[in-house]
């Protein structure tokens, strides 16, 4: 199945819990997800920049369930206090969860953090998932293959290095980086049971960077054939972000 496809649609993000991790572009890929749905809620579990011009409006509030019923636009932002002037805080996951069940729209969340680096694994305390989240997102990106495995480029080498089998400062293949997304030390570290797990290379925005892409997506297709649904290669800074989608 190729392109065109409403980003919302291939990543099972039109309605329930979605949660999004990884690195190489969580925030673009949630926001774009919120421009594309009417009713969409933004939020997370961890910390988050400052979003308000991603959304219609935002709540600051400690009862996000509570405060639903006075959001008058969509997509909107809940978030418990703004932290500093640069990102609010996240809920814990059991809120974002009450938060899922009452509403009848999509929430978004972002959860877990990377530093604007291309490509992560998760230490001992992350992602913070909802145990009722219905579909996770690990996100990475393209342009991270030919770079060198260095905290330039990735959040947490060593765990990266870890999950891979390489060596800090040797340079990255797309083996790589499927690796991670497939492994349970990495794009797939505590996804609920039952929950649908979608990857995404994003940053796919030149043909080289598609073949790129496709590798990518094939050696995680074949390295996690029972958990990974789909993979969704993208730009998400792009009017039309699906660029293919792989299964």
């Amino acid at each position: 199945m190729t392109s065109p496809v409403p980003l919302a649609e291939a990543l099972d993000a039109e309605s329930g819990l979605t949660c999004v991790v990884g690195a190489g572009g969580k925030k673009t890929t949630l926001y774009a997800l919120a421009g594309g749905l009417s009713d969409a809620v933004v939020t997370a579990t961890v910390r988050i920049p400052v979003f308000d011009a991603e959304v219609e409006e935002v709540r600051v509030t400690e009862d996000p369930v509570a405060a639903l019923d006075a959001v008058e636009g969509f997509p909107a932002g809940l978030v418990p206090e703004r932290e500093r002037a640069d990102r609010y805080r996240g809920y814990d996951p059991g809120t974002v969860a009450a938060l899922a069940e009452v509403h009848d729209g999509p929430v978004l969340v972002k959860a877990d953090g990377a530093r604007t680096r291309w490509l992560k694994a998760p230490n001992e305390r992350e992602p913070q998932i909802p145990a009722s989240a219905d579909t996770v997102i690990p996100v990475a990106s393209a342009r991270i293959v030919g770079e060198l495995l260095s905290a330039e480029r990735v959040h947490r080498p060593e765990r990266v290095a870890g999950v891979a089998g390489c060596e800090r400062g040797d340079e990255i293949r797309a083996e790589d980086v499927a690796a991670v997304l497939a492994s349970d030390e990495g794009g797939l570290k505590d996804v609920p049971e039952g929950a649908t797990v979608i990857p995404v290379v994003n940053m796919v925005d030149s043909p080289g960077l598609e073949s790129v892409g496709r590798e990518i997506a094939e050696e995680v297709l074949a390295r996690a054939p029972d958990s990974v649904a789909r993979v969704v290669l993208a730009r998400m800074v792009a009017d039309d972000p699906v660029v293919e989608v792989m299964a």
